[in-house]
């Protein structure tokens, strides 16, 4: 199993916990919700009883208990109306009920908050009560909004935690395994060095020993690009479209003649501040990548066009291609489709490209079975 699909399976089951959990409080809340909002419409019933008994009452009638209720509400709005004229209310400012249009506006909102209730005070004689949210409804309404601001504050909090943490914990290992490869191979590679400079003294095809020197170069360039993880590299102004036709020419003579290599690139320089190491570094896993893609036999086109502000290249194989859902999983540290490979060329590819020259890289276009294309843009230096 891949890195990167137990991390996709912890990171849904974390989503997946944390949707219930989130759910759980939404449906609490709803039931609070109505549980008050059922509570407060059999007050207003009572009260709109209450409000009976004192229409109907005579000079026997103990009106202790009825007046009691009506003045104990302090919190609910209530407007009692009878033939549309306003008889009585309750908790409601004086303005508006001087005021027809916010009046007007006010029974509107009460009539959507809650279904008014009507009673018959005397045989054909009714009255409307109609009554808002009390001030804690409204608050309780707005309760799960803040709970989950909240929540997903936290999350963002452990998230970005977590993700901090992660990448300190990879560059580490990163630089430390790559600085101990340069390392290692420091000295066998100075040994070549000189057994390259005895050849040039013996008898021997200078071209032989120029195609090997090429090689050891490329050693040194391996190792230089080794010792610079971990490290900030040096930019400078270079021609963007040399040093990608350098790698990738150096790359065409070492590769089988089953693979076509051709490209399409300006006549003239663009200039980009890059490291020309890490640079090269980021053409050999593309093309190596695509290479393996194409199982070693195809067409691999290079690239190299401008716009005002960015030079692109574009890198363009006939291999299997890509689905749509992995073209960011791939750039992801340990995912591969290889049965052998640590899935680390398209993440460290991706890390060279966008942090340390700014850049970006994506997947331009991926057909399955008809191959992909992949797409560095980087900014252009003003001359």
């Amino acid at each position: 199993m891949h890195f990167s699909e137990s991390r996709n399976t912890t990171r849904w089951t974390i989503i997946f916990i944390s949707f219930s959990i989130i759910s759980l409080i939404l449906w609490n809340t709803y039931t609070f919700f109505q549980i008050f909002k059922n509570e407060e419409r059999l007050k207003m019933n009572i009260l709109a009883n209450a409000q009976k008994t004192i229409i109907n009452a005579d000079e026997y009638t103990d009106l202790d208990l009825p007046l009691e209720i009506t003045n104990s509400n302090s919190s609910v709005p209530v407007i009692l109306v009878m033939y549309d004229k306003v008889i009585n209310s309750k908790n409601v400012p004086e303005e508006i009920l001087n005021d027809k249009a916010k009046f007007k506006e006010l029974l509107k909102k009460l009539k959507n908050e809650n279904e008014p209730i009507v009673f018959e005070y005397a045989p054909g004689k009714h009255q409307q009560l109609y009554y808002g949210n009390s001030a804690l409804l409204n608050k309780l309404k707005y309760y799960p909004i803040a709970l989950l601001l909240i929540i997903f504050l936290f999350a963002a909090l452990i998230y970005n935690f977590y993700k901090s943490t992660k990448i300190a914990t990879q560059n580490k290992l990163w630089a430390g395994m790559a600085k101990e490869t340069a390392h290692q191979i420091g000295t066998p590679l100075s040994s070549l060095i000189g057994w390259v400079e005895i050849l040039k003294t013996e008898e021997i095809d200078q071209t032989i020993t120029s195609e090997i020197e090429k090689d050891v170069e490329r050693l040194q360039t391996i190792t230089d690009r080794f010792s610079k993880i971990g490290s900030v590299p040096v930019l400078e102004n270079h021609d963007v479209v040399a040093e990608t036709l350098s790698t990738f020419e150096y790359l065409q003579l070492r590769f089988s003649k089953q693979v076509t290599f051709s490209y399409q690139i300006p006549d003239k320089s663009i200039f980009a501040l890059i490291n020309p190491t890490l640079h090269s570094w980021t053409i050999e896993n593309l093309v190596k990548n695509a290479i393996d893609a194409m199982k070693g036999k195809g067409t691999l086109d290079l690239q190299i066009e401008q716009d005002n502000h960015h030079v692109k290249i574009n890198i363009k194989d006939s291999g299997t291609g890509i689905s749509k859902n992995q073209f960011k999983t791939i750039f992801e540290p340990g995912f591969t489709t290889k049965k052998r490979g640590w899935g680390l060329g398209l993440s460290l590819t991706k890390r060279i490209v966008e942090e340390y020259h700014s850049g970006k890289i994506k997947v331009l276009h991926s057909e399955i079975g008809k191959g992909t294309t992949f797409q560095i843009s980087l900014n252009k230096k003003v001359q």
